[in-house]
C-alpha cells in the first residue's frame, strides 16, 4: 500500500520557521513534568540562602514574576552560576514522558525549518526532545544561554534568535504556553500559537491582540494542519 501523502493546509503552508517553546509546550503540561523542576529550583534556593522550603517557594515565585525567570532574579539579586543553577535544577526523572511516534510524524509534515526556544538549558531540550523522539526533527536549540540569560517575553532573546538563524518573522510561527511570550513575537510580525494553559499567570490579558491562534495541545493543532492527498 502506498502511504499517503501529508502536508500543511493554509496558510501555515508557506511557513519557513516553526518557533516551539519547549516545557508545557513540545510536552503536555498535563505530565507536570515542570513540577519536578520547580522542586529543584526550591532546593537550590534553600541551600544557596539558608532559608526554609516555604521561603524558598516565595522567592522563587517573587523572582519569576520581578525578572521573568527564577534564575535571572538569582543572577541580578545573587550573582549565580547560571551554568550550575541549570544543571542542578534540570537533574530531574524524566519518567512519564514516552516516545511519540504521532508527534513525530507531524513535525516531520511540518515545512521549513523547527527551532526549539526555551528559557531552559539546551541540555534539557536535548533530553526532552531525544526522550520523546522527535530531537531529529528540530534544525536547531535556542536557550537561554544564546539568549544571554535574559529570558522571554524580553524583546531582545527574540531577535537575537531571528538574527542568528536568519528566521523572517512573516514567513515565522511560534507556539508557546504562556501568552505573554507571544507578545514581542506578534510585534515582530510572527504569526503566534498559544497553547491553553491552566495556569493564571499563563494567561492572555483580555485585550491582548498577541494570540493569533489556541491550541488544546501542541500534537492535536499540528495534527489538524495536516492533509493527505
Amino acid at each position: 500500500m502506498t502511504p499517503q501523502k501529508r502536508r500543511v493546509s493554509r496558510p501555515f503552508r508557506d511557513v519557513e520557521s516553526w518557533v516551539i517553546d519547549l516545557d508545557n509546550t513540545l510536552y503536555p503540561s498535563a505530565l507536570r513534568l515542570f513540577d519536578r523542576v520547580e522542586e529543584r529550583m526550591g532546593r537550590f534556593i534553600e541551600e544557596l540562602l539558608a532559608v526554609d522550603a516555604a521561603e524558598a517557594m516565595r522567592l522563587q515565585k517573587q523572582y519569576f514574576r520581578e525578572h521573568g525567570t527564577t534564575l535571572n532574579g538569582l543572577i541580578e539579586r545573587h550573582g549565580v552560576n547560571p551554568e550550575a543553577y541549570l544543571a542542578f535544577i534540570h537533574d530531574i526523572d524524566l519518567s512519564g514522558l514516552e516516545p511519540s511516534a504521532a508527534l513525530d510524524r507531524a513535525l516531520a509534515a511540518l515545512p521549513g525549518r523547527k527551532v526549539l526556544f526555551t528559557n531552559a538549558s539546551r541540555a534539557h531540550a536535548l533530553r526532552v526532545a531525544e526522550r520523546l523522539g522527535v530531537a531529529r526533527r528540530f534544525d536547531a536549540i535556542f536557550d537561554i544561554a544564546d539568549a544571554g540569560y535574559v529570558p522571554k517575553p524580553r524583546p531582545q532573546p527574540y531577535r537575537r534568535l531571528i538574527e542568528r538563524h536568519g528566521i523572517e518573522p512573516v514567513r515565522a510561527v511560534l507556539i508557546d504556553d504562556i501568552a505573554q511570550n507571544l507578545e514581542p513575537a506578534a510585534e515582530l510580525g510572527m504569526t503566534t500559537v498559544w497553547v491553553r494553559s491552566s495556569e493564571n499567570w499563563a494567561q492572555p490579558t483580555a485585550d491582548s491582540q498577541a494570540v493569533h491562534h489556541v491550541a488544546e495541545d501542541l500534537l492535536s493543532w499540528l495534527e489538524s494542519l495536516i492533509e493527505r492527498d
